[in-house]
């Protein structure tokens, strides 16, 4: 459990903080946080806990930086959906449902830190999830609003909307094992998700043209 390469180098700092990372979100999925301890972490890592320590403080303050990456890897997912070139707002719709499916799908469990955290009562943790949540929610109602001719209010609403329906649709396509592959479940998704979104109406009460589209 020593700090070296296999060649008798240290481990980059970078090199050995994302190994440290990659041992806690296997321990934090497998267990939770509060099961987790840093024995089986630094265990995990084939560490020592001082190496451990000389790179977090605390199981937290582990917890919190990979949450981190886990959200920004949520955000950047549905914003790259939202700006792919697309035939249509259906089209967009997909690809936005298919983002959350595609998180979800990640084989390293990060959902379930954001989606089913064990630790939301802590402040900074409740603090991040929060702000993906709404990070993501905005990116799409501000396309919603733009597109579809509604008050942002309105459009904060559906986008909300269209995010829970997307990561509640995606964890239960993955926990049922339905036998649907993932493009086949998110399309069933989406396709549900447009048919509301799809008949949006203007202010007047009118739909708008880019909602047929």
């Amino acid at each position: 459990m020593d700090t070296s390469t296999h060649r008798g180098q240290r481990m980059p700092r970078s090199e050995r903080r994302a190994q440290l990372l990659e041992a806690a979100q296997s321990v934090f999925v497998e267990r939770g946080y509060h099961a987790a301890a840093m024995d089986d972490i630094a265990e995990h890592a084939g560490v020592s806990k001082p190496v451990l320590y000389q790179h977090f403080p605390g199981k937290l303050e582990l917890y919190l930086a990979l949450l981190d990456a886990h959200c920004e890897t949520l955000e950047r997912l549905v914003r790259e959906a939202l700006s792919q070139p697309a035939d249509s707002n259906e089209d967009r719709v997909q690809a936005t449902t298919g983002a959350y499916f595609d998180f979800v799908a990640r084989e390293d469990g990060a959902f379930r830190m954001i989606f089913e955290s064990d630790l939301t009562s802590e402040p900074q943790v409740r603090a991040r999830l929060d702000s993906v949540e709404l990070a993501c929610a905005e990116a799409i109602a501000e396309v919603i609003a733009h597109d579809a001719g509604i008050p942002e209010e309105q459009a904060m609403l559906v986008a909300s909307g269209l995010a829970g329906m997307s990561q509640i649709t995606a964890r239960y396509w993955l926990a049922a094992e339905t036998g649907l592959k993932r493009e086949e479940a998110a399309g069933i998704a989406s396709s549900l998700i447009w048919r509301g979104i799809g008949s949006l109406p203007l202010v007047g009460g009118e739909r708008s043209e880019a909602a047929r589209g």
